[in-house]
């Protein structure tokens, strides 16, 4: 869940642009919003969730009972900047992948449920939350490069 701000100007399209539109891995295309996290020589898809207003960042992935592994849910804002994190309501175990405006790890949190302690990974554009585990098990890196697809131009679906 985040405690970012409330609504802001837009960022200008130039970062989500250069973020957006890639081709994915082995020819493969995933239908709908997904992120492709390059890390260790290797592109891992997650297909997520989109959460690009107040309302859905607030409840992010609260009173969730699981979280499939190759599923999690991108925070979209619309500047980059310092975006705190807590895990009120949120019953499982999430990893927070912070991804500045230039497509890259900005950091790595990983938080166990329901701790209401507020962290930040970095300055991000985006934030990409996956199971507990996931970004260790990929060895996933601050500086490591990160394409969000499927969006629209707005940073929505």
């Amino acid at each position: 869940m985040s405690l970012g701000p409330g609504a802001r100007s837009l960022r200008p399209l130039a970062a989500a642009a250069a973020l957006l539109a890639c081709a994915c891995p082995r020819g493969e295309t995933p239908s709908g919003p997904h992120v492709v996290v390059e890390s260790g020589g290797r592109s891992h898809v997650v297909r997520v969730e989109v959460a690009d207003d107040d309302a859905k960042r607030q409840r992010g992935l609260m009173h969730r009972q699981e979280l499939p592994d190759d599923r999690g849910m991108i925070f979209v804002f619309e500047e980059e900047g310092d975006h705190p994190f807590w895990m009120k309501d949120t019953l499982i175990p999430l990893d927070m992948i912070f991804i500045d405006a230039r497509g890259r790890v900005s950091g790595v949190v990983t938080r166990q449920p329901l701790t209401l302690e507020a962290v930040s990974g970095g300055p991000s554009l985006y934030v990409l939350e996956v199971p507990g585990g996931w970004a260790a098990k990929r060895g996933v890196k601050v500086g490591d490069r990160v394409r969000v697809e499927g969006l629209s131009r707005s940073g929505r679906p």
